[in-house]
């Protein structure tokens, strides 16, 4: 199986920064995109940004020039950071990857167990 491991998030100023973290562990081959979601109160949840394995990156419109999404492969880390923060960017933030497993050599999806967010005005 693969475990993903959040950390970061917290309470911050509207201005501030934070800095998501999220390694991919288990038995696995490899490790393709990864990325967050978010999930606001009373949204739905949506992406935030993600990146492959290849290093493409995606970002919503509302984080473009805020966000940056980065990894580190050989530690199957991926990292968000997030500069000039809003009170709209309050949510609960999710890691997504996608694995393939050595077990069934097929690509499974994993969610982290999600990390609250809350910038405050």
């Amino acid at each position: 199986q693969v475990q993903l491991v959040e950390s970061g998030g917290g309470l911050v100023q509207a201005g501030g920064s934070l800095r998501l973290s999220c390694a991919a562990s288990g038995n696995m081959i490899s490790v393709n995109s990864m990325g967050w979601y978010r999930q606001a109160p009373g949204k739905q949840r949506e992406l935030v940004a993600d990146i492959t394995s290849d290093g493409v990156t995606n970002y919503a419109d509302s984080v473009k020039g805020r966000f940056t999404i980065f990894r580190d492969n050989a530690r199957n880390t991926v990292h968000l950071q997030m500069n000039s923060l809003k009170h709209e960017d309050t949510a609960v933030y999710y890691c997504h990857a996608g694995a393939i497993l050595i077990a069934t050599r097929r690509t499974s999806q994993y969610w982290g167990q999600g990390n609250p967010v809350t910038v405050s005005s």
